[in-house]
């Protein structure tokens, strides 16, 4: 079975995919995404290629509806986006080049599945550690083609646009400026991105970064701005892994404008989101019902204090 079908009660649509159940989940003996696995006989620099457990496919078989009860296709795609051939490396660990290159297809890949009319929105993202559900560790992302515009996202678009009319300008780049001025709660900063403990951060150890120029989608990034993305992706997950000198579990989220639509590019400003569970070296910071039920977030660390003790992290990149 794969199908979306439509919750009454929220206005959201819910995936619904027999597929993924059968995912391998951190088998020991062996690794599908090293060479020799169930993906790849030869070498490889990073890939790209389908789940084969996907929730969403652009072949996705006709549904109808029951009742009061709308379902639609899972009409979308699923993709792994694998880092490095390197088994043992993290983010954190690549090197600068190798981030660009993932940059790189991170934008091509956004571009190609943008030919497809029906897309409306494309996430990438990653899960890094079992806490998140991560069910492999060698270094990779995913990518999600969405036919319809999620819950969260929709919420952001709406936020954005209503700032942008009120006040004429981009939010971020207001929040970007607001930052730079203050820089209590900066961690990281070069010629073309700022990352910080949002002033709002949900997460403890929350981190975003933000592009200083106005970008809705990060197919606008020049090539100085992929290689200043590179450094400030590495720069930030160097100082979580260092921060409790262990592997740090997060996860990595890319924002960006809807595809196939221009109407918000004006007031949707690209950037990536870090939401790491940890709350302390040995405590997970759990989403419980309050935060599952209302996403009303109850952070437990002040912003500012994490913004100092990850911006005291001395990395060397």
């Amino acid at each position: 079975m794969m199908e979306r079908r439509w919750n009454l009660l929220t206005g959201e649509w819910v995936m619904v995919s027999a597929f993924t159940q059968a995912r391998p989940t951190n088998p020991t003996n062996f690794c599908p995404l090293c060479p020799g696995g169930d993906e790849f006989e030869g070498d490889y620099d990073l890939v790209s290629f389908d789940n084969r457990y996907p929730s969403m496919k652009l072949d996705a078989p006709e549904v109808e509806s029951e009742g009061i009860y709308q379902k639609a296709r899972s009409n979308g795609k699923c993709e792994v986006v694998v880092y490095t051939i390197d088994h043992e490396s993290a983010m954190s660990m690549m090197p600068i080049h190798q981030i660009e290159k993932l940059i790189r297809m991170w934008a091509d890949r956004y571009l190609d599945l943008a030919q497809n009319r029906f897309i409306k929105y494309v996430f990438i993202f990653e899960n890094r550690g079992k806490e998140v559900g991560a069910t492999l560790p060698h270094p990779h992302g995913q990518l999600y083609a969405f036919p319809f515009i999620p819950k969260r996202i929709e919420a952001k678009l709406q936020a954005l646009a209503k700032y942008y009319d009120e006040n004429g300008r981009c939010a971020v780049c207001d929040i970007v400026d607001s930052e730079v001025k203050f820089e209590k709660r900066i961690i990281y900063e070069n010629e073309s991105f700022i990352a910080l403990v949002p002033f709002y951060a949900r997460w403890p150890y929350e981190v975003h970064i933000y592009p200083k120029r106005h970008v809705s989608t990060i197919v606008e990034l020049t090539n100085i701005e992929r290689y200043h993305l590179s450094k400030a992706l590495k720069v930030v997950t160097m100082k979580y892994d260092l921060l409790f000198k262990q592997a740090f579990p997060y996860m990595m989220m890319l924002f960006q404008a809807p595809v196939n639509d221009i109407s918000y590019s004006h007031a949707f400003h690209f950037h990536i989101e870090f939401n790491p569970v940890k709350r302390d070296k040995d405590k997970i910071k759990w989403m419980a019902s309050v935060e599952t039920g209302t996403w009303a977030f109850i952070n437990p660390k002040i912003p500012e204090e994490a913004a100092k003790e990850l911006r005291n992290v001395e990395v060397e990149v």
